[in-house]
């Protein structure tokens, strides 16, 4: 069958979208071919893709090869299961709706700005600060972030207060930009995991 692009993507907010898109526009980095795709955001945000991207995504079945959600577990109305059990299910309702094994959920543990939190030095600029060590100490005094952890138990709040501290405003560009510069190899998160190998046995980079 032929179809007019190789992905939609279903996100929940503007923060997300400027993720996704510019690390879709990475392929080199990513390890894969160039993709073709379209990405929608859902008006209820994340309990919106939780409960109705099924029907939501029906539409495209027959006009984009495969379909991707992503969205946050922290706030989706699910929050006391695991990320791998609401995407299991989630994926099963997808799958028995037409869209077979073309389609993966990715759910963010416990949120988007967990996939901020790597060790890359574009971390502190993008956050308005000059050096790294300065913003772990910040953590550390603030206890955002537990010695001998790598990413705070709470990485929006932590994000906002690091934000502040720097006086820096509060923009869906800082993800953006992290999602442009940062190595895409530095991100150890599971979903973060998920969502490149997903790509990359989608679209492998000479299929």
């Amino acid at each position: 069958m032929s179809y007019e692009k190789d992905m939609i993507v279903l996100v929940a907010d503007l923060d997300a979208e400027n993720t996704i898109t510019a690390l879709l526009d990475r392929s080199t980095s990513l390890h894969t071919c160039i993709i073709t795709y379209d990405l929608v955001r859902h008006t209820e945000r994340d309990p919106g893709c939780c409960r109705s991207c099924v029907e939501m995504l029906r539409r495209y079945q027959t006009t984009h090869a495969r379909a991707l959600v992503i969205f946050d577990r922290h706030g989706s109305g699910r929050d006391s299961e695991s990320r791998e059990d609401i995407e299991r299910s989630i994926e099963d309702a997808l799958k028995g709706s037409g869209w077979g094994d073309r389609v993966a959920v990715i759910v963010l543990d416990p949120e988007l700005e967990i996939w901020v939190w790597s060790d890359s030095p574009h971390v502190c600029s993008a956050l308005g600060w000059e050096n790294r060590g300065d913003l772990d100490e910040f953590l550390l005094q603030e206890e955002w972030i537990k010695e001998g952890c790598v990413k705070p138990s709470e990485p929006k709040e932590a994000m906002r207060a690091a934000l502040k501290r720097s006086r820096t405003a509060i923009s869906a560009r800082i993800f953006e930009k992290l999602a442009e510069n940062v190595s895409l190899n530095r991100c150890t998160d599971p979903a973060f995991g998920k969502f490149k190998t997903i790509l990359q046995n989608w679209f492998q980079e000479n299929g």
